[in-house]
């Protein structure tokens, strides 16, 4: 069978309906959330409060503020001992994503933080909130 234009221009209609990174809403999420928690152990709050949304942002306008946040209220996620990725749900064709994350933090006590991922005009996910809870028994890591 012979290439010829129609299959080209069939191949390159399927290239630009899924745009690169698209086809896996859950992978795209957890790349972000762990760039965001590399950032928060390293104590780099310009690289964490890049990965915030514009939601989140408008609630803590500065990198230092955000910062102080989340080492105040979150702090299994700015000094985990380990974290692992759970159960994941893309929601709305991929609008959104909840990320579970169990993490290991100090003390050994076992936290599951539920991330809300948000897909943003320019194709990234941005983190639009956490919830973080004890974990009563450890499934371990």
């Amino acid at each position: 069978m012979a290439f010829r234009p129609f299959h080209a221009v069939l191949l390159l209609g399927l290239m630009l309906a899924h745009p690169a990174g698209a086809e896996d809403p859950v992978a795209d999420a957890q790349t972000v959330i762990s760039r965001q928690i590399t950032a928060l152990m390293a104590g780099n709050a310009r690289e964490a409060y890049s990965f915030a949304s514009p939601a989140i942002r408008s609630l803590f306008p500065s990198e230092a503020g955000f910062f102080d946040m989340v080492r105040r209220s979150y702090t299994p996620l700015s000094e985990p001992g380990h974290y692992a990725f759970g159960r994941a749900k893309a929601v709305a064709g991929g609008e959104m994503v909840l990320q579970e994350v169990i993490v290991t933090g100090r003390g050994a006590k076992d936290w599951s933080a539920i991330y809300e991922m948000r897909l943003q005009d320019d194709g990234s996910y941005k983190v639009n909130g956490v919830r973080v809870l004890q974990r009563t028994s450890s499934t371990g890591i």
